[in-house]
């Protein structure tokens, strides 16, 4: 066995072993850096992606305060079944603007890539209240406090700032108004109404989410549950096919 002589008398040679190694793992690092250089050439983009408004991104970080991405994945693979079952399956495009991205491994819920107007605003409402209101055979825990607590926007700002040095697209004039960008989308009526659907697209969901006299952290969640999916409709404009 020569092959295997040589490895033996590789190995008794403490500096040739260390150099094979780095070659071996120069190769593997090569074949995975390499392609990263094109990315730009190589990642498609979709014309119709928007970021998210202040109030989603709010929703989005409680989101993943509460872990709930550890039992919810946001990526629909290409398999037949999970078209079937969730819709189109998921672009790379859809979470570009996403720091950190939630694609997940693991359902003990189901995907929720395509959750977005699937369901009302007041069942995402009942879903957090209690889930087994609405899914009795839920195992989700409960999380009514959502509904209890007023939404903190201090900091709105400086997310799409930070952000926006991440490279999302946030304008300075969308930083200025995250605040108000906020508590006008849980206002449809209110003069800075306008604001936002000038900012962020006519598509914008526009309407009070839980119907609460103050703007809750059930509004954001549900804001942002209500976006999933919805962020561009290139997934919808082709004919998915399942493996």
């Amino acid at each position: 066995m020569p092959l295997f002589n040589a490895h033996y008398n590789l190995e008794k040679k403490s500096i040739l072993l260390v150099i094979g190694i780095i070659i071996a793992g120069s190769v593997g690092g090569l074949v995975e850096i390499a392609p990263l250089f094109t990315i730009d050439q190589t990642v498609e983009t979709t014309p119709d992606m928007r970021v998210y408004t202040p109030l989603e991104l709010a929703g989005r970080n409680i989101y993943i305060r509460e872990g709930c991405y550890a039992c919810h994945s946001q990526m629909i693979r290409t398999l037949r079944d999970d078209v079937e079952r969730y819709g189109p399956y998921s672009l790379a495009a859809e979470s570009q603007y996403d720091h950190p991205m939630l694609w997940g491994s693991k359902r003990t819920g189901p995907d929720i890539a395509r959750l977005g107007g699937k369901y009302s605003d007041d069942w995402h409402l009942a879903h957090l209240n209690n889930p087994r209101d609405v899914v009795p055979s839920s195992i989700m825990p409960a999380y009514p406090w959502l509904a209890q607590t007023s939404l903190d926007m201090s900091t709105l700002g400086a997310d799409l700032a930070t952000l926006q040095k991440l490279g999302v697209p946030y304008t300075d004039d969308m930083i200025a108004n995250a605040t108000r960008d906020a508590r006008a989308q849980t206002l449809p009526d209110s003069d800075d109404a306008t604001g936002v659907t000038d900012r962020y697209g006519e598509a914008t969901n526009m309407r009070p989410f839980t119907g609460l006299p103050t703007v809750t952290e059930a509004d954001a969640v549900i804001a942002y549950l209500q976006i999933l999916g919805q962020m561009t409709q290139v997934p919808y404009d082709t004919e998915p096919v399942g493996n």
